[in-house]
């Protein structure tokens, strides 16, 4: 008897598919938000919105590659929007691949300049009745990952 059978849970689905599921419909979403204008990007940027319009804030995406994990001021800004997303249920994840990410989203609209994407919000928009399909997908995943304790999963971005 498994530790899910023992509390009535179901396991995790196992192996490459699911996480490759979650991983096809962030860069869906991603996408999609950028396209309607619902997506925030940067560590600032993203505080000084979950300041101000916290119940507007869908999903969270934390981002870092290997030379980040060195960055203490990156962590502890982290640690606090980790803190905030799961005060206010907003779903999070974290991807290890910034340079991907940067290729999905692009640079700056304004500027044209690369932007921080250690962070990105995807806000509702101000249509009445948008459903994401990538967003119901991805918020399921969170559902998932938090019933066996994983409470900011890692999502590995496809190719």
């Amino acid at each position: 008897m498994t530790l899910e059978e023992i509390h009535g849970q179901q396991p995790m689905p196992a192996g490459h598919d699911w996480m490759q599921g979650a991983g096809t419909a962030l860069h869906e979403l991603l996408v999609s938000a950028q396209r309607r204008g619902c997506l925030t990007a940067g560590v600032y940027e993203s505080a000084k919105l979950m300041n101000v319009d916290p119940d507007n804030v869908a999903f969270c995406v934390l981002a870092a590659d290997q030379e980040d994990e060195g960055d203490i001021a990156l962590q502890i800004h982290f640690t606090l929007i980790q803190a905030f997303c799961c005060e206010n249920d907003i779903d999070i994840v974290r991807v290890n691949d910034v340079a991907r990410l940067a290729a999905i989203v692009g640079p700056s609209e304004d500027s044209g300049e690369p932007r921080d994407l250690h962070c990105i919000l995807i806000t509702n928009p101000n249509e009445e009745g948008w459903k994401d399909p990538a967003l119901e997908k991805l918020n399921l995943f969170c559902e998932e990952s938090r019933s066996v304790n994983d409470w900011v999963p890692a999502i590995t971005l496809p190719e």
